[in-house]
């Protein structure tokens, strides 16, 4: 629960960042140089998910009211995380002009990690469908959680890997950090899209990389996206 509240604060210092045109990892290496915090769990992304942080913040919130002695810091961060993964997908739009109706959305990486296909309380069950409720048309990829998308993610394009999800799309969204995803290939990447729009939900890339390579890259938390 320490840890599922640490993640919480850095993302929403992430969002300060982006306001005061800070960059969220500079102010996570401060934090982490304090060895009573330490550098782990101090990266920003679309919010946490898996088997175990949201059910154990749920559980001792239940159990903290079910004995009447609320943890009203473990409360809010159980409901800035929900809604976090929400607000991705309103990112996502913002970075498509203000609108997804009508357009494709490519999605990379739809488990709550890399390296696992589970994908309990993923960040992707909410942005995809905030995607779809907006108009979009999903285009998605996951190394290891397609299988598991079939069962949990309705109306999406399965695809072959993260070019395939790419094509035809007017942007893409990088929602988990597997490997396969951290070298791609930006020319090939501008070739398929019909707009050279990244959203890096993980912060992936550096942006003056990025944009120097010809890319509105988004990213979360750091100055130099456009």
């Amino acid at each position: 629960t320490f840890l599922a509240t640490k993640i919480t604060f850095i993302n929403e210092i992430a969002d300060l960042c982006e306001k005061v045109g800070a960059d969220v990892h500079d102010v996570a290496r401060g934090i982490g140089l304090d060895g009573r915090i330490g550098k782990k769990f101090l990266h920003p992304g679309p919010g946490y998910g898996g088997s175990c942080f949201p059910k154990d913040t749920l559980a001792l919130v239940k159990t903290a009211q079910d004995f009447g002695s609320p943890l009203r810091i473990i409360e809010t961060v159980v409901d800035v995380n929900e809604r976090r993964k929400v607000l991705m997908a309103d990112k996502i739009i913002a970075a498509c002009g203000g609108s997804v109706a009508g357009k494709t959305i490519a999605i990379l990486g739809l488990t709550f990690k890399p390296n696992t296909d589970d994908m309990r309380d993923s960040p992707s069950l909410a942005i995809v469908p905030a995607l779809q409720r907006a108009g979009a048309t999903v285009r998605a990829f996951d190394p290891e959680g397609m299988q598991e998308a079939k069962h949990l993610l309705t109306g999406i394009v399965h695809c072959s890997d993260a070019y395939d999800a790419m094509t035809g799309a007017d942007a893409v969204a990088l929602l988990t950090e597997w490997n396969q995803f951290r070298n791609l290939d930006l020319r090939r990447m501008k070739s398929l899209l019909k707009a050279p729009i990244l959203v890096d939900l993980r912060n992936i890339y550096v942006p003056a990389d990025m944009i120097a390579a010809g890319f509105q890259y988004t990213c979360i938390g750091r100055p130099g996206s456009r």
